[in-house]
């Protein structure tokens, strides 16, 4: 299975920025690629969405998503919380071993592996390898610093990065 990344996200002050890494790994010591891209920008470049865990799968749960939100009219929650409905009934998309952290303006969430929508209460979140990594330092320094959320996501990922061996300092952020 192709898989490594970490994505970081923080909401502050009426800005979310997301972050990525862009390292593939296969297995536990090869890596695939340094420069992929799990951050971008879509919907007309109102959503950003970033995307761990399998890469094809990660890519599929992307485009379903990217579905709803045309089905939608780009209502985030409403995209959000159908794909996980979708996730939940559907065969093909159960088996997915991919989670997305997705934000326009107003909201953002993470669409977990089984199905559910988080609302992060806090602003701030992370999945992928080193997402517990990134979350601690994002915490951490949104309560501490007044950085800007752009500044924090840098700071959590390179954190991350210098931790999580299947995390690499390539990142692409995207603030919406």
């Amino acid at each position: 299975m192709l898989e490594g990344t970490t994505i970081c996200a923080v909401r502050r002050d009426g800005i979310t920025a997301i972050g990525g890494d862009g390292q593939v790994t296969m297995g536990q010591s090869v890596v695939l690629k340094g420069n992929a891209k799990k951050v971008k920008r879509i919907y007309d470049e109102k959503v950003v969405v970033g995307f761990a865990g399998s890469v094809s799968d990660a890519f599929t749960l992307s485009e379903k998503f990217e579905e709803m939100l045309q089905k939608y009219s780009g209502n985030l929650m409403r995209s959000a919380v159908e794909l996980a409905e979708e996730w939940r009934k559907g065969n093909m998309l159960r088996n997915l071993e991919a989670m997305l952290i997705v934000a326009d303006k107003d909201n953002l969430f993470i669409v977990s592996g089984d199905g559910n929508v988080v609302d992060p209460e806090d602003g701030v979140c992370a999945i992928g390898s080193g997402g517990n990594y990134a979350l601690a330092a994002a915490r951490a320094l949104k309560e501490n610093t007044q950085m800007s959320a752009e500044q924090i996501v840098r700071s959590a990922m390179k954190i991350a990065a210098d931790i999580c061996i299947f995390t690499n300092h390539n990142l692409i952020v995207e603030t919406v």
